[in-house]
């Protein structure tokens, strides 16, 4: 049943309940006992332990694993008491594991918050009397009272409304709280937009009404900000709008971001790269010693042993402690900005953004209802109307109007202006009143002057017209007249085609003598129309040059409300999202287009009016659908799945839901939209370092396994596990950690965001690994080589085939130019194109992380550590001429750089 489309008390009768009786008792506990009770649905919860296990699914943490393994298996074979190789590779495991959990995102805490957003207790009729219950205790058939300032909770169809005001903000987007009545709609009406316009532009008949326009509903997760109500519950817990958001986000899958993605792809290349070169290997050997390989245990776990040197050479195992502590830097650095992030990926996101689908309410605008425009002969007569008949009141401490969004708008517009409320009330007292009533829509009140009694009125344009006999003119008051009621009527449509809500005020004056009674038949007739006030929900100041920022870094803003499509649209055009009314369309228009449909023409429109929940996320699909990184910005429960949905989820954290706050990705401190755009740049940054990180570990891990495996084929063992391990841990991380530190390149906001089918190697970085890997993997060959000669005085090997333990002098050479030429290198790669000497700052993070990995090699090599590695004690030569071949990555670099410069402008 559609509730809305059906008179209320034969929805009362369909639930067997009763209007002034409710239900029984028994009915009651047997309805709670068979449907359960009125809450959400919690999501479960993964045990720690298998969140800790599910970090070790990457297929580089199973090589390292698998490494550890084998090293285990030959220390035990071998009596070997070192297990040095077998500990570190452990400790990164268990490194990355944790951090992984530390790191995860708790869905279960938006149901939490979902939870705490429903009443605690609801006034009931039941066995005809009122009683308080337990929210939770609701069942379908319950007769609830409303009054103001009670949270709605659960779904219900309106019985009666005594000028019942609802807040649905965080449910439909509505700017307003919304007038409640009781009357039956029709299928295929939607509501009129207070300027008068029709919300759905397209004229034809919808299939169902949008939520926004359901006023003879009520629903969970909204309150009550005026007036009173009856309404019989029909739907609850996961039955009821909320309830499906919930059940939305717990099917909404978190998506991978680009960057996850992009690593997850590096990292089967790599998987694959050492399964290669380890059958590589064991094919030579199988083909060197035949049969008789298979058959020798020591061949074999020798084997073995060079596959474990190449993965621990091809992995680099600092990479994921690398990104992640350069996001963390960026997450501390976006806090400042009032950024606050919850999930580091969110930081990489945002850099790839290419669409921010923006919620209107309070993101775009300011969630406050402001009085922009007047039309009246007497400002002075027109504003102290509109404050005085007006239950909303001026704060002096906190520079605010309180009430009512309409009514606060005018009395603020009134303090504006010089008449504050208090010192109003005061000179003006007021002595009776009609209260509004949604079938009037008007207003009345008397108050005493020293001239006698005074009546203000305020209320729609029409209806408060409708009433005026008279005209205050700039003249004084005259006899209203048709070409007078035309012109205004010409007025209120100038304010209403702007998007605007219009209010009119009038006056009456009843002399010494107050009326006789203070009922509207009495009071609202023969009235003196004084003039209008056109309102609306404005823009951010900041905003517009936010959008425009938006727009020269190549990202789209869309905006998605469930406001009325007039509003929406003057919104849009003002920040420049769109250029006329075609490129908006409404939530019912949307629902006729199929996926297929709106997925080919989703870039037509900028703005979604009247939208439901799963419009939201049928819009971040298609738009995804394209390819596009997409952003979602909102603050309301109705945005919470969108936000999930989408890559970059983004919430408000002043007048955000917690429930929004919690599915997001990042949250605005300051619920500033131009607060994206530096997040944006920010993002854009650390994305550039985090390439220039990869591209630096990459190459020396390249350089690792070009050298390991080139030994191995001829023979000897350049550098053990434990080496490796330590240049990759130790020596590459910290100048990784200090590129984090390099300021943007100046053109970072005026290029287009990276396509989201781009590699990670792209433009040009896996020629740029390649060759720099090469180049570093000759110089510690040769610096190998020397340090050979140094010792045997000759480039023949053969004494080290025989006597695996000679060579020592070669293995630390290696293992030292290794170490700096990383150092080095790492000079080079603070810009990937620009020359190293054209830089104009510093970066005294790099030549601290230089400084540091110098200390450490040192200690390594000239400290007792030395005998735990196997190296050699090697003399001032030696050092000067490894330091040498390291420092040569330098020149041979600008080279390449000159060259891919070259090719590029080309």
């Amino acid at each position: 049943m559609k509730e809305y489309l059906t008179d209320a008390q034969d929805v009362v009768d369909g639930l067997n309940s009763s209007t002034q009786e409710g239900l029984t008792s028994t009915d009651a506990q047997q309805r709670l006992t068979e449907h359960g009770p009125n809450k959400l649905k919690q999501a479960e919860k993964d045990p720690l332990y298998k969140r800790f296990f599910a970090q070790m699914a990457d297929p580089m943490i199973i090589m390292l694993i698998i490494a550890a393994c084998i090293s285990a298996i030959e220390g035990l074979y071998k009596g070997s008491a070192d297990f040095a190789d077998v500990i570190i590779i452990m400790f990164v495991v268990i490194l990355n594991s944790v951090l992984g959990v530390v790191q995860e995102a708790k869905a279960e805490e938006a149901l939490a918050a979902l939870q705490e957003m429903t009443a605690a207790a609801s006034k009931v009729i039941r066995d005809g009397k009122q009683l308080q219950v337990p929210s939770a205790e609701l069942v379908v058939g319950d007769i609830v009272l409303l009054e103001a300032g009670d949270a709605v909770p659960a779904d219900c169809r309106i019985l009666e409304s005594a000028s019942l005001k609802i807040e649905e903000a965080a449910l439909t987007g509505e700017s307003v709280p919304v007038s409640k009545f009781v009357d039956t709609l029709n299928l295929g009406q939607t509501a009129q937009a207070e300027q008068g316009q029709d919300a759905q532009s397209s004229g034809a008949p919808s299939s169902d009404i949008p939520l926004g326009d359901r006023k003879n509903m009520c629903y969970m997760g909204s309150t009550v900000v005026f007036g009173r109500g009856r309404a019989v519950v029909v739907a609850t817990g996961m039955d009821t709008e909320m309830g499906k958001i919930a059940d939305a986000l717990t099917q909404a899958e978190d998506g991978q971001t680009p960057l996850q993605r992009k690593l997850s792809e590096l990292s089967h290349v790599l998987t694959i790269l050492v399964v290669g070169i380890s059958v590589a290997i064991f094919l030579t050997g199988f083909l060197k010693y035949g049969l008789a390989f298979l058959s020798n245990f020591d061949h074999v776990l020798d084997t073995f042993m060079i596959a474990v040197s190449l993965a621990v050479a091809a992995i680099p195992e600092g990479l994921v402690a690398v990104v992640t502590i350069v996001l963390s830097l960026g997450v501390t650095k976006m806090s400042q900005q009032r950024a606050i992030i919850r999930k580091l990926s969110a930081v990489e996101t945002l850099g790839s953004t290419q669409i921010i689908c923006s919620d209107k309410t309070g993101t775009l605008t300011q969630n406050k209802m402001t009085v922009v425009e007047c039309a009246t002969n007497d400002i002075d007569e027109h504003v102290r109307a509109m404050a005085l008949a007006s239950d909303a009141v001026w704060d002096d401490q906190a520079n605010e109007a309180v009430g009512e969004p309409t009514e606060a708008a005018l009395v603020a517009d009134a303090a504006k202006k010089g008449f504050v409320t208090s010192a109003l009330r005061t000179q003006y007292p007021r002595v009776g009143e009609a209260p509004f009533d949604s079938g009037r829509k008007m207003m009345s009140v008397v108050v005493r002057t020293q001239e006698g009694f005074m009546q203000y009125t305020k209320g729609g344009p029409d209806v408060v017209l409708a009433r005026c006999t008279k005209y205050l003119s700039a003249d004084g008051v005259i006899d209203m007249t048709d070409e007078i009621r035309a012109t205004i009527m010409q007025q209120n449509k100038e304010l209403a085609d702007k998007a605007l809500r219009v209010m009119a005020s009038a006056s009456r004056s009843w002399g010494l003598t107050q009326p006789a009674s203070f009922a509207p038949s009495e009071l609202e007739h023969d009235l003196t129309f004084v003039g209008l006030s056109g309102m609306i929900d404005p823009v951010r100041p900041e905003v517009k040059m936010a959008v425009a920022q938006a727009k020269s870094a190549g990202i789209r803003v869309v905006m998605i409300t469930g406001d009325h499509i007039d509003t929406a649209v003057a919104i849009a055009k003002e920040l420049d999202i769109i250029q006329d009314r075609t490129q908006a369309i409404s939530g019912t228009q949307l629902d006729k287009l199929s996926d297929e449909e709106l997925a080919a023409h989703i870039a037509d429109y900028g703005v979604y009016a009247r939208v439901q929940p799963e419009h939201k996320v049928r819009i971040v699909d298609a738009w995804q659908k394209q390819n596009k990184i997409v952003g979602m910005t909102g603050d309301g429960v109705n945005d919470a799945p969108s936000i999930k949905r989408a890559d970059i989820g983004i919430g408000m954290g002043i007048t955000g839901t917690d429930v929004t706050k919690n599915v997001a990705d990042m949250v605005l401190a300051d619920d500033n939209f131009a607060t994206i755009i530096g997040a944006v740049e920010e993002g854009r940054r650390i994305y550039d370092n985090i390439r220039k990180c990869i591209q630096f570990l990459l190459s020396s891990n390249l350089a690792e396994v070009i050298s390991v495996f080139v030994a191995s084929l001829v023979g000897f063992t350049i550098l053990e596990p434990t080496h490796l391990l330590w240049i990759n841990l130790i020596t590459d991380s910290l100048p990784a950690l200090a590129m984090a530190t390099e300021p943007a390149e100046p053109n970072i906001m005026t290029r287009r965001p990276r396509d989201a089918k781009d590699g990670i190697f792209s433009g040009g970085l896996s020629i740029d690994t390649i060759v720099q890997g090469v180049l570093i993997a000759a110089l510690t060959l040769v610096s190998y080589f020397i340090g050979h000669w140094y010792e045997f005085g000759t480039f023949d090997i053969s004494q080290v085939l025989i006597d695996p333990t000679a060579g020592k002098d070669g293995m630390t050479m290696a293992f030292l130019t290794l170490s700096m030429v990383e150092m080095f290198h790492s000079l080079n790669m603070r810009s990937r194109r620009q020359s190293l000497f054209v830089l104009k700052k510093q970066n005294i993070w790099i030549w601290a992380a230089f400084g540091m990995a110098l200390i450490l090699t040192f200690v390594v090599i000239e400290t007792p550590l030395s005998a735990a590695f196997g190296f050699a004690e090697i003399d001032v030569v030696e050092y000067g001429i490894a330091m040498l071949l390291a420092a040569l990555i330098i020149p041979l670099v600008e080279a390449e750089k000159a060259l891919m410069r070259s090719l590029d402008k080309n």
